[in-house]
């Protein structure tokens, strides 16, 4: 397989969906719409895994696991959330096979094992979670439950793509519970901020928190919290979401609990949660036509070592130096790779190394063990320079900082330069077109106008940002009175 990408500008799609394969990242598997990570993609979902991990940990939250299939009963509990996810549910409704004696070495369901209760493979957890809180809460001195799930969920989606949308994917849920609703509304905002953090901090994606509308919030839920980010192509995508899911869960499955004044009263609640999406998210936002970018922070190599050696006797000698750096670097925390691969001549390792993103890539060879220096390559500039090996453990560890910092502000830059405010409807139409990402105007709060927008040009409403500053106008659509703008984009 050829190891050149389709570029950016002549097709978005298939050069992600190129890039994905050939990167070694993920493939489709034999399911429809599910898919296989591979390794190296696998070690960059950990890494992301790893850090939210200890960040939920710092909060105040632990980690549980809850059963993957929900009795449909549950799941019909709490209304909104069954009718938000009904399309997307797989259903288990037998529990065993047996020999098909109509065709000889098949198989066939057999029909005396079917399930007394159909069973939802779970698309989300808070039905199952809440039937067993019930159990868990009696007094506030139970409160608050402040628990998240690494999962696997399954959403039976018609058009998929890896890592954005297929029909089985892993993420994390958190699922909390709380006596007062001001308490509810602080960790459903205190989340929102931490996955914030970690995709600016981590993942160097810039990202806009805000609200969603009511049309765009999560099945049960009485507030969406979330974060926006932009991708290259001027597509937004949703890289989080926290939910206030108020007292609906508790009321659906009578969790109440023993307040201090030894009243009765419903349990508040929220969930929240992320995905391996978030791979798709870091691909489209620094990737270019040569294969991964990917930050230092996340990246499962950070340095790469590449030899350039005629016979044994000459990768010996730099076997030798190149251990001793190998030993300086990973004493720094620096995670780096020595690529003494004999199956690969150098060029063929640098492509490779190039195509999967490795933030620095070394390489040493005779003369350089002569000069006492080492070729550095960075990734992100495509940029080379001669290194002093006595120099070499504080050089790269400030290009790494440097490579981060960089990644962040050009993704901001563009982010930035693709947000347009628009005063009129034909304005709002011609960018959409034209320049695509944010725009931003005013819209009149009301489900028709948003959901006529949608129909006539298939942006949605991203969210309303938090820090939406206080601008009456008119709406870009209806002419009718707005209390401020709220971003609209095309989206994944």
């Amino acid at each position: 397989m050829s190891k050149k990408l389709t570029s950016r500008a002549e097709d978005y799609s298939k050069w992600y969906n190129e890039l994905v394969v050939k990167a070694d990242l993920a493939e489709n598997s034999a399911v429809r719409g599910c898919m296989v990570i591979k390794p190296y993609g696998y070690a960059i979902w950990e890494k992301m895994q790893a850090e939210l991990d200890r960040m939920f940990k710092e909060t105040g939250h632990q980690n549980a696991y809850f059963p993957l299939f929900v009795p449909k009963s549950l799941f019909e509990a709490e209304e909104k959330n069954a009718e938000g996810f009904a399309k997307e549910c797989a259903v288990v409704t037998h529990y065993r096979l047996q020999n098909d004696p109509d065709k000889p070495g098949k198989l066939r369901v057999d029909p005396e094992a079917k399930l007394e209760e159909e069973l939802v493979v779970r698309p989300t957890s808070e039905a199952i979670i809440w039937n067993t809180y019930r159990n868990w809460i009696q007094s506030y001195r139970d409160l608050p439950i402040l628990v998240n799930q690494w999962a696997n969920v399954v959403r039976w989606e018609m058009r998929t793509r890896l890592f954005l949308r297929t029909a089985e994917f892993l993420w994390q849920e958190g699922h909390t519970a709380h006596a007062t609703k001001a308490e509810a509304m602080e960790e459903a905002r205190l989340m929102n901020n931490v996955y914030a953090t970690f995709v600016e901090n981590f993942m160097a994606i810039p990202v806009i928190q805000g609200v969603k509308t009511e049309s765009e919030r999560f099945a049960g839920a009485e507030e969406t919290f979330c974060i926006e980010a932009l991708m290259q192509d001027g597509k937004a995508l949703q890289a989080g979401t926290s939910h206030f899911l108020g007292q609906n869960f508790a009321k659906a499955f009578d969790v109440k609990f023993a307040t201090k004044e030894g009243k009765q009263d419903y349990v508040w609640a929220t969930s929240w949660g992320v995905s391996t999406r978030l791979v798709g998210a870091l691909i489209m936002t620094h990737s270019d036509d040569k294969g991964l970018v990917l930050p230092p922070t996340l990246a499962p190599n950070q340095v790469v070592i590449v030899p350039i050696y005629k016979g044994e006797e000459q990768l010996e000698a730099i076997t030798e130096v190149v251990n001793g750096v190998v030993k300086d670097l990973r004493s720094k925390n620096i995670s780096v790779k020595y690529d003494d691969r004999d199956t690969l001549r150098p060029g063929a390792k640098f492509a490779q190394h190039e195509l999967q993103g490795v933030p620095l890539r070394i390489a040493i060879g005779p003369k350089d063990l002569e000069n006492g220096t080492v070729e550095l390559a960075r990734r992100d500039t495509l940029t080379k320079e001669v290194v002093a090996l006595e120099a070499l453990n504080e050089k790269v560890e400030g290009l790494l900082a440097e490579i981060q910092e960089s990644l962040f502000n050009k993704a901001k830059a563009f982010r930035n330069s693709h947000i347009t405010e628009v005063d009129t409807f034909e304005d709002f139409k011609t960018v959409l077109e034209t320049k695509t990402g944010f725009i931003s105007a005013h819209w009149d709060g009301t489900n028709e106008t948003e959901e006529k927008i949608k129909e006539l040009t298939k942006a949605t409403i991203r969210c309303i940002p938090l820090e939406m500053k206080a601008e009456e106008g008119v709406c870009v659509y209806s002419g009718k009175p707005s209390k401020g703008r709220v971003l609209f984009a095309k989206a994944y």
